[in-house]
């Protein structure tokens, strides 16, 4: 064969370019495939978009499909469990449920409510020991709530209140007595006290005042009780002057 007759190097890659080209295009994809493919595709990501975008609640598990080791601990409230469903005491002898019976109390420690408690005991202790204390003290204490307590010289303790061991040196209306002795920080004593008191001391021979008025007529006209050194009550006009003794209350 000639030179000019035989293929040239280009005409053979022409050739092979060509071949390739009608390979390809017998093997491409059928339009059947095609969309197939694109419906998977576009299917798969919808699942996953579905499952990206669901959320799972309460009405989406079906009832008793999960068991109780499932669940988060402290996700579901209380209000949301079946009555009865926890025991309020579990059963003696259930596995894991210890008793008190099986406890030893001086192996345990004091919980700080007891602590609070014998606290509350020695606070009680002390308030009563107090008391009692001032209660011994109030006997002999010469103050009570700042006030002077006892008799005052000159003075003497009878029915419950310090009495003038003696009568006035002047004689007075009754009016007066009385304005004497409440400028004293005391009064006149009532008649029957009065006459208890002539048999422990001796009155004045001439009667004294009581504060007791048995009788009134009008104005500023009336008869005030007095008492004889026998201890005799009578009754006198309240301007007629007479001899008086006060009585005073404990504290002053």
């Amino acid at each position: 064969m000639s030179r000019a007759a035989r293929p040239g190097r280009a005409d053979w890659h022409t050739t092979r370019m060509g071949e390739r080209m009608r390979q390809w295009t017998r093997r491409r994809p059928s339009p059947a495939l095609v969309i197939s493919l694109i419906a998977l595709f576009a299917a798969m990501g919808g699942t996953v978009y579905a499952a990206k975008r669901a959320k799972i609640n309460g009405g989406a598990i079906r009832v008793k499909s999960l068991p109780g080791n499932r669940l988060k601990p402290r996700s579901i409230p209380a209000n949301r469990l079946k009555p009865g469903v926890l025991s309020a005491s579990p059963a003696a002898g259930a596995p894991g449920v210890v008793t008190g019976l099986e406890v030893d109390e001086m192996s345990l420690g004091q919980v700080p409510e007891a602590a609070h408690a014998d606290h509350a005991d020695t606070a009680q202790s002390a308030v009563d020991a107090e008391t009692a204390l001032n209660a011994v003290n109030a006997v002999t204490a010469s103050k009570v709530n700042g006030y002077e307590a006892g008799c005052v010289p000159g003075t003497e303790l009878f029915a419950g209140e310090c009495w003038e061991m003696s009568a006035s040196n002047t004689a007075l209306q009754a009016p007066a007595a009385a304005q004497s002795c409440a400028a004293k920080g005391g009064q006149l004593p009532e008649a029957l006290q009065l006459a208890a008191y002539s048999q422990q001391r001796t009155l004045d021979a001439g009667d004294e005042w009581s504060n007791d008025i048995p009788v009134f007529s009008g104005l500023n006209t009336y008869g005030v009780l007095t008492v004889s050194a026998a201890g005799q009550l009578n009754s006198v006009n309240s301007a007629t002057p007479k001899k008086f003794r006060c009585v005073f209350p404990l504290l002053h």
